[in-house]
């Protein structure tokens, strides 16, 4: 977070994400779910090789979500 008097003009970016590992598939859908309820998915909930279930979503105060549920979690 960044707290400054003088007023900036940038804003928040997805180049930093708060990343989230989930125990559960069913913990990880709920989640998806709700962050992505009229928000932004950037990558919707689904198997990217690099991970059995992975989502990205801007929530509607602009914070950037990576999802993760490990393949060792799984399988």
């Amino acid at each position: 977070m960044f707290d400054s008097p003088p007023v900036h003009k940038f804003s928040l970016t997805p180049s930093i994400s708060l990343y989230v590992d989930f125990s559960s598939e069913d913990e990880i859908t709920v989640a998806a779910d709700k962050l992505a309820d009229g928000c932004t998915v950037m990558m919707p909930l689904g198997n990217y090789g690099f991970s059995e279930q992975f989502a990205w979503i801007e929530d509607r105060f602009g914070v950037s979500w990576q999802l993760n549920l490990p393949s060792a979690v799984a399988g």
